[in-house]
């Protein structure tokens, strides 16, 4: 049997996070076992696997949970299965590393390679399919030796082309979503060749379909050798991200990947400055700033570069996802963020601008300006944001002062703006994020947080900022 890579991208459905758990019926059960049996090779064995008596079912939900960066049960909880219920790749997700091969038998011997666009999808215009797959080619060949060449009749190294349903590689499509695209490990024959789901609706760059670029480049990555990551902010991690095609730079852990079976690009002009590749956070970094901090209907959110962490209060282990995955329209490397219990919305500071959204979708007539909330034009950014429940004010900090907005009265209050210093004793340095928490007000200032109670001005802890993250190195 061939070495098979059946990709499938999607983006993450926010509603199941923020809805009412279900409870789990069989019919989540006889998924589940479906499920661990297809991608996490969960045998039929019955009874204990160990003197220990793990049961196969509890280990195989544990490795799944630990891929995927949900809570590590064992068990068969609500995210557990909404996450089996998301449309899918069809490899297995069993190895537990960052970026995965298939092998280094399974790569290109030469690193000049042909493509060929067989057909067309009506979604797009044929300048913009040729623009898409061209691009996306390019994201490996700068930073490999790798060159494509296109040819247009005959049998090319990569075959690229648009089907539905059943197309001719016993591997069919299953409509609407679900499957976007697969392709085929690097060997003879259908090896390296990418098919790309009729039934989706694919885009140049806009958010209201699937954005080609992104789907190719990453089904390139499984045509060149790479396997999927369980890295959430490496292309290919197994699910779909909004991310611009304008604007993305390939991650630190896929150059790693490719530059594994191929080496790095000896072609580089040293003289031409590129971004470098963005790594994703890790929590238990101890020098780490965070961007912003707020909570959303319970759970808290922890934000850095283009990444969040999701903390839910009985889970041990935070969630990490792009921005962009719950809020394509929101930007990254945001400034500040902060929760409206007043009007249900949730608020993202950068620059001079505010991005509001109801949940995940995003209200009409933003972004807005800062004076939007009554701050001067002389303020160019907002540091750290935080809603004070007891008083129902946003606080918003900008520099060594903060401001008092009220919601109810749509309006800066008088007094304003106070030194930052006058109220929070002991922060002598920038604020870099704020929220509360059970009545505690959290200023984050570097890689520490300040633990205060707002009414007294008392000064409790100071604690490294993994403490909410739940680090297990912390």
């Amino acid at each position: 049997m061939r070495s098979f890579s059946a990709c499938v991208l999607l983006s993450l459905a926010v509603a199941v996070y923020c809805a009412p758990q279900p409870e789990i019926t069989l019919q989540d059960e006889n998924l589940a076992e479906s499920y661990l049996k297809k991608f996490f090779n969960l045998t039929e064995e019955k009874g204990p696997t160990s003197r220990r008596g793990i049961n196969p079912v509890t280990k195989k939900l544990s490795e799944m949970q630990r891929f995927f960066g949900l809570q590590i049960t064992g068990t068969l909880d609500a995210d557990t299965v909404a996450m089996m219920k998301k449309p899918r790749c069809g490899v297995p997700d069993g190895n537990l590393a960052r970026f995965s091969t298939f092998g280094r038998d399974l790569k290109w011997e030469r690193n000049s390679l042909t493509y060929r666009i067989e057909n067309y999808t009506p979604d797009m215009s044929r300048s913009e399919v040729d623009g898409s797959i061209e691009k996306a080619l390019q994201v490996w060949a700068k930073v490999t030796p790798l060159r494509f060449t296109r040819i247009y009749s005959g049998t090319a190294d990569i075959m690229i082309s648009f089907g539905r349903q059943a197309h001719g590689d016993y591997y069919p499509f299953d409509g609407r979503d679900g499957t976007l695209a697969h392709a085929f490990a690097p060997s003879s024959g259908i090896g390296g060749d990418a098919h790309f789901d009729e039934d989706e609706t694919f885009t140049f760059r806009s958010n209201s379909g699937y954005v080609l670029f992104m789907v190719a480049a990453h089904e390139f990555g499984h045509s060149l050798g790479l396997s999927h990551s369980d890295d959430p902010g490496a292309l290919m991690y197994p699910t779909y991200t909004y991310r611009n095609p304008e604007t993305f730079v390939l991650p630190k852990d896929d150059v790693n990947g490719i530059q594994s079976l191929y080496g790095p690009n000896p072609d580089k002009d040293p003289s031409v400055v590129v971004p470098l590749p963005p790594s994703t956070p890790d929590a238990c970094d101890s020098t780490m700033v965070l961007d912003a901090v707020t909570t959303l209907r319970g759970e808290m959110f922890f934000f850095k570069d283009s990444f969040f962490w999701r903390s839910l209060p009985n889970s041990r282990t935070p969630q990490q996802s792009l921005i962009t995955s719950f809020w394509p329209t929101a930007p990254v490397n945001i400034d500040a963020a902060f929760e409206s219990r007043h009007s249900d919305k949730i608020y993202f500071f950068k620059g001079r601008r505010v991005w509001a959204f109801s949940g995940y979708t995003p209200k009409r007539g933003y972004p807005k300006k800062l004076t939007t909330f009554g701050l001067p034009r002389s303020v160019r950014k907002i540091d750290a944001a935080l809603n004070d429940v007891q008083s129902g004010k946003i606080l918003l900090f900008s520099g060594d002062y903060y401001y008092s907005y009220d919601e109810a009265r749509r309006a800066m209050d008088q007094g304003y703006p106070k030194r930052v210093d006058q109220t929070f004793f002991g922060l002598n340095s920038k604020v870099t994020a704020a929220f509360q928490y059970r009545s505690f007000t959290y200023i984050y200032s570097g890689p520490y947080m300040f633990e205060y109670d707002l009414r007294s001005g008392r000064l409790y802890r100071v604690l490294r900022n993994a403490y909410f993250l739940r680090c297990t190195n912390f």
